[in-house]
């Protein structure tokens, strides 16, 4: 059996795990894959490496998108004006959000084609691990022609959110793996055309899960926005004759994007280059990239700070988030360089930078 070609995307600058390297070379081995790219943010995932694009023409493996199908970055532009933001005010209106969304969920799935039966307690609502909303403003254009052609404006408030399809996603994988484990689906085939369905429905309610997101932080904050871009990096989809999974990177063929450091660093606002895109798959980082474990974080970090230490950042900004473990676990010491990473991905000709984001307050989550 052939392995299919690695290649990762990274300057010599760049720290890539080892362990993540060994997971892509791992890969390799699956039946049908071709082509694997790791990304700048590049690292070790459980079994499977995360910030990488595998491209096969003949197979999908749907444990390579693994449990949060859909799972992206939405950015929404806000009608408030920076120097308007009431920065005390809307910290403390940032409340009731964990709970069940008190919305029509049967009319807002039909709205967006989605079957009645996806409704549950988790639409609208951002979940834990790394998925996060957070309040942002323009830090600086880059690219004024691009930023103005986009129809940006550097005056006013952001809201990015990032988050999938919850429990969703994990049940379509979940069933997977007790109906075939690992095992890869031949295209065209009953099992393929079944996952496919499911998967391009955790697509559409990781969407929707999104914007109902974004309009309850809007109306906790008496504000109002406008979706910018929603870019999902966890997806199977055709390409080139083939089919490309997306484990935790950004597509390079949708437009532009936002590639998020941590919750203590700047975001940035892309605009992929498509002469060099195939090197990479079509693909792009997106974020930063875990530099420790979760397990790794606590440990250290709880041994080196208080929690309120870590509820402001560098930068500024505030953190709400009263779980005390995940504080650490999401800190920003936990994450890699998001600038190396940016930096790689300019070096490659994959983006040109439009404009960088300052994190305002970053929201994990609220004691219910």
């Amino acid at each position: 059996m052939n392995k299919a070609s690695v290649s990762i995307i990274a300057s010599d600058a760049s720290w890539i795990d080892p362990l993540a390297v060994a997971q892509l070379q791992q890969s390799a081995e699956l039946i049908g894959l071709s082509r694997i790219v790791g990304l700048p943010d590049l690292h070790a995932g459980r079994g499977i490496a995360v910030g990488a694009a595998f491209w096969s023409d003949s197979h999908i493996h749907p444990h390579l998108v693994g449990n949060d199908i859909g799972c992206g970055m939405a950015l929404w532009q806000s009608d408030t004006l920076v120097r308007k933001f009431k920065l005390d005010r809307a910290e403390k209106r940032l409340s009731g959000l964990e709970g069940p969304w008190p919305g029509n969920h049967d009319e807002r799935l039909a709205e967006a084609g989605l079957p009645i039966e996806l409704a549950g307690e988790a639409l609208g609502t951002i979940g834990g691990g790394n998925h996060f909303a957070e309040l942002l403003r323009v830090e600086a254009v880059h690219d004024e022609a691009a930023f103005a052609s986009a129809a940006f404006d550097a005056a006013m408030v952001y809201l990015m959110i990032h988050s999938g399809s919850r429990g969703l996603g994990h049940a379509i994988l979940e069933r997977h793996l007790a109906q075939q484990n690992t095992a890869a689906l031949a295209v065209n085939t009953p099992a393929f055309d079944a996952y496919l369905r499911q998967h391009d429905e955790a697509i559409g309610w990781a969407i929707l899960n999104r914007q109902i997101i974004a309009e309850r932080f809007m109306e906790k904050l008496d504000m109002s926005a406008t979706r910018r871009l929603d870019i999902c990096h966890n997806s199977v989809s055709a390409h080139q004759q083939g089919w490309l999974h997306r484990k935790g990177a950004a597509p390079a063929d949708r437009g532009l994007i936002v590639i998020p450091g941590s919750r203590g660093d700047f975001t940035y606002l892309v605009e992929p280059r498509l002469e060099q895109a195939d090197i990479a798959l079509h693909s792009l980082a997106h974020g930063a990239g875990r530099k420790w474990g979760r397990t790794e974080a606590r440990a250290k970090l709880s041994a080196r700070y208080h929690i309120a230490d870590l509820q402001r950042t560098s930068l500024g900004g505030r953190v709400i988030c009263e779980d005390k473990d995940l504080i650490f676990e999401e800190a920003p010491q936990a994450y890699k360089d998001i600038h190396r990473v940016i930096a790689d991905l300019v070096a490659a000709e994959l983006i040109t930078v439009i404009a960088t984001l300052r994190p305002i307050i970053t929201y994990k989550t609220r004691r219910q």
